[in-house]
């Protein structure tokens, strides 16, 4: 069944090739690995492959010889998909699920940018566990960054599946070099989600930092619902406040701060310590020590 689809594809790319009246007669010869040759027109071929212009260009040995070109090692109907794309420019998606690797070889090879990006979409959209250390071989010899990193977060998130893989077993035998540039890929994954994970706490310590710097003022100027200012009367002073949370932690803090026996005494608790850190921070970056409320800014 698989032949008779072959013999109709091939066929029906010479017939179009070959009766379109709009074409002179074919002038070169596509030979492919099953022997088959494809009719094609030199001044198409060059006209969308620089390689394919160089060859045609190329002096003949013998004057009354045929001009033949060989695209040898991929299938035939990769080859017959292939110059069908340089005449047409159209890809079917049916032609990129058989032979999109294929194709991506052909368009690496060749020079051929339109359809390489097309294949380079085409391939990514199947990576497979079983395809990807295969696909990651193919994406490096063929210089297509986008589907290379895109493989190596394949293999990255599954990693454990894909070494298992044959795909995985070959490379091991056959290229050591790409183990381990998939291995440092990882290595360097994982350092830069540690520093992004820390960068993250930093960033979240600051804001908490922040937070709580605005509600000591806060406090110690206006007051909230159990701290306020000597000065204020309690039934003047304000509810809760849109950071009630913080706030509230920070009031207990003060409070125990303000009955602790052990403030002035070896250095106090640990919560008396972080009450002090709080008060030596706001009076480092107070920009109004003479008008501030806040203890011991000076």
């Amino acid at each position: 069944m698989e032949d008779n689809n072959h013999n109709s594809t091939s066929s029906a790319v010479i017939f179009a090739i070959s009766s379109a009246p709009e074409l002179p007669e074919p002038d070169v010869q596509i030979l492919t690995s099953g022997g088959l040759r494809i009719p094609a027109h030199s001044s198409i071929l060059a006209m969308v492959s620089p390689v394919l212009e160089n060859i045609i260009e190329r002096p003949l040995k013998h004057r009354s010889s045929e001009r033949v070109i060989p695209i040898l090692g991929v299938p035939c109907d990769a080859v017959f998909a292939f110059v069908g794309y340089l005449y047409s420019s159209r890809c079917t998606e049916e032609q990129m699920e058989k032979y999109g690797i294929h194709l991506l070889a052909l368009s690496h090879v060749y020079l051929v940018p339109q359809l390489k990006q097309r294949c380079t979409r085409g391939v990514s959209q199947r990576l497979t566990i079983e395809n990807v250390v295969d696909v990651l071989q193919l994406a490096r010899l063929c210089d297509a960054p986008d589907l290379y990193l895109k493989c190596m977060k394949q293999v990255v998130a599954h990693f454990k599946d894909v070494e298992q893989t044959e795909g995985w077993k070959f490379m091991q035998n056959h290229d050591p070099w790409l183990e381990l540039e998939i291995l440092q890929f990882i290595d360097e994954a994982e350092s830069r989600k540690k520093r992004t994970r820390r960068h993250r706490e930093e960033q979240s310590l600051y804001l908490q930092i922040s937070e709580a710097m605005e509600c000591l003022e806060h406090i110690c100027t206006e007051g909230c619902t159990t701290v306020g200012p000597y000065d204020v009367e309690p039934a003047k002073k304000t509810g809760p406040c849109n950071k009630y949370t913080t706030c509230q932690g920070v009031q207990l803090l003060i409070k125990h701060f303000a009955l602790c026996k052990r403030r002035t005494n070896g250095g106090g608790c640990s919560r008396c310590r972080r009450m002090w850190q709080l008060l030596r921070l706001h009076s480092s970056i107070c920009d109004q020590p003479d008008s501030c409320r806040v203890p011991l800014c000076r």
